[in-house]
């Protein structure tokens, strides 16, 4: 008989203070005083009162020569031109898709700047507006770049790589976007059997491995045969692994979700969702950190 595990909703929450958890600097809280110093220049997240600069938001201070900043420990994202995003179709409109990019302001996917089946490279005509919905409709997941940031804000989107485009089969996940690390590529072929696309935008895909020859297709040709329960597990244990690094505010990237994983293989998928194997986890993977210097 199957043996289930009943928790009081009261010790929920209830998290072990863990010994690593290091002070961040320059971290301040609304209407803190930055500094009284006429010769620096206010820059978002501060306001001036009686010639004195104050923090408008909770965050860290940063300084670049004489602009102060504070940057935001939770926001939505904010945009830079050619960042990585994942992003959900909302909308058909005329000559361009609305998507979902956990931003401020839905971005835009215009026409011209996807892909055509096969990668075919010619002007979008009458023809090509009228299959929109055959290329993307509402609901279906992309990977795109960055392309422009508008003046409002509002993000303007690309796909013209065959590495961007629809995502097929796998596991969507949120987090803040200030826990993704900035890297060269955000497309990882893990060894454990999987690959992750860590957005900028603080969106996460999980999908099993496939091959290369199959995957720059730019999403137009899609697997939807059954997944294997071998590797539905492994990308069940990789999200696990991922909310539990992100619940610890700990950076998210290649490397560390690999520590991550590896700690985890003692322990079932199920398990993972417990606190204390959780908070004994996070210990394991902070330990390598320290002791790799990675």
């Amino acid at each position: 008989m199957a043996t289930v595990d009943i928790r009081l909703v009261s010790t929920r929450g209830i998290k072990k203070k863990s010994d690593h958890v290091d002070e961040i600097k320059n971290l301040v809280t609304p209407g803190d005083v930055i500094t009284s110093d006429s010769g620096f220049m206010r820059g978002h997240g501060t306001f001036m009162e009686e010639g004195k600069l104050h923090a408008s938001v909770a965050g860290v201070v940063e300084h670049v020569n004489k602009l102060i900043c504070v940057k935001p420990l939770k926001t939505r994202y904010n945009g830079e031109i050619g960042d990585v995003v994942i992003g959900r179709i909302i909308e058909v409109c005329q000559r361009r898709w609305k998507v979902e990019t956990h931003s401020k302001l839905n971005s835009v996917l215009m026409l011209s700047s996807v892909n055509l089946p096969g990668g075919e490279l010619r002007r979008r005509s009458e023809e090509d507006e009228k299959l929109m919905r055959h290329y993307l409709k509402e609901g279906d997941l992309i990977s795109a770049e960055v392309q422009n940031v508008m003046g409002d804000g509002c993000l303007s989107l690309h796909t013209r790589s065959l590495k961007y485009g629809k995502l097929g089969q796998g596991t969507l996940l949120s987090i803040s976007p200030s826990l993704i690390k900035r890297r060269k590529t955000h497309f990882h072929n893990l060894p454990c059997g999987a690959s992750v696309i860590l957005g900028n935008n603080g969106y996460i895909w999980i999908t099993p491995n496939i091959d290369d020859e199959s995957q720059n297709t730019g999403g137009y040709e899609q697997n939807l045969q059954p997944v294997p329960q071998t590797d539905r597990e492994v990308v069940a244990r990789l999200r696990n692994c991922i909310l539990a690094l992100a619940a610890n505010h700990m950076i998210i990237y290649d490397t560390n979700i690999m520590y991550a994983f590896e700690a985890s293989i003692s322990f079932t998928v199920k398990e993972l969702l417990k606190p204390e194997v959780i908070s004994e986890m996070i210990d394991l993977v902070q330990q390598r950190i320290d002791m790799e210097g990675t």
